[in-house]
């Protein structure tokens, strides 16, 4: 079946390959993990397939989060021009594209190690659940820190082959971090977001978002800084 041009456009938009900052989003701290869990010299290997699946992941994270906010998007000056939300992607053509991403990030860590095979597949369960949260509590954020920071803890399993405290810490940081920059994205949206009645952190926080995101990068530093000290240490022991 041959796509038209304007259908090529509309799914790489739904993929948000025109907006690749959620990838670098997505690959930050799995690279952080991947570099302090290989001692500053993690396997090409595993760079290039985690480089690749966060890629996958976040285009999937963000048709199935299309999809979820199909009746939303029109409401909100931001999205209203999103494919699934405007027609110019189905549903059906979004989850069978979901399906194709997902199946193909599972692919490419087959042949990783046991333990992040398993990881992976929470990751996939965070991707499809992120959406819906909006909905349902005041801290959305936190879920999309929790999902888009998965990936350093698979990181750190691919590498050693564990879930050890730096890989840890390297993931409360990120999630923090998400809460940060998500709260100021999320500030351009708040009228918006209360007449649609969904929730978020610019809404909880008001007024105050400021001082929420100010402490909120504090703890990211804080739990990067605590991950380097014990990873130099764990350096020292092994």
């Amino acid at each position: 079946m041959t796509l038209s041009l304007k259908k090529k456009n509309a799914l790489i938009r739904v993929m948000r390959m025109d907006r690749p900052i959620g990838t670098i989003l997505v690959l930050m701290p799995t690279l952080w993990s991947l570099s302090i869990a290989g001692e500053g010299h993690p396997p090409f290997l595993l760079v290039v397939i985690f480089t690749l699946g966060s890629f996958l992941m976040r285009s999937a994270g963000c048709i199935i989060n299309d999809i979820a906010d199909r009746k939303i998007d029109p409401s909100v000056s931001r999205t209203k021009n999103r494919p699934i939300a405007t027609g110019e992607v189905s549903v059906k053509e979004g989850l069978i594209l979901f399906f194709l991403l997902a199946g193909l990030s599972f692919l490419i860590i087959l042949p990783l190690n046991r333990l992040t095979i398993v990881l992976s597949v929470t990751g996939l369960l965070l991707a499809v659940i992120y959406p819906f949260t909006k909905r349902f509590i005041s801290l959305p954020q936190l879920v999309l820190g929790v999902s888009f920071g998965w990936g350093a803890i698979m990181a750190w399993a691919a590498v050693r082959n564990s879930i050890e405290l730096p890989g840890i810490l390297i993931f409360i940081a990120n999630i923090f971090w998400s809460l940060a920059y998500d709260t100021i994205y999320a500030l351009m949206d708040r009228e918006d977001d209360i007449r649609a009645g969904v929730k978020s952190s610019a809404i909880l926080f008001g007024d105050q978002a400021w001082l929420a995101i100010g402490a909120s990068l504090f703890l990211v530093s804080l739990f990067l800084v605590w991950a380097g000290v014990l990873a130099h240490a764990l350096k020292k022991v092994f």
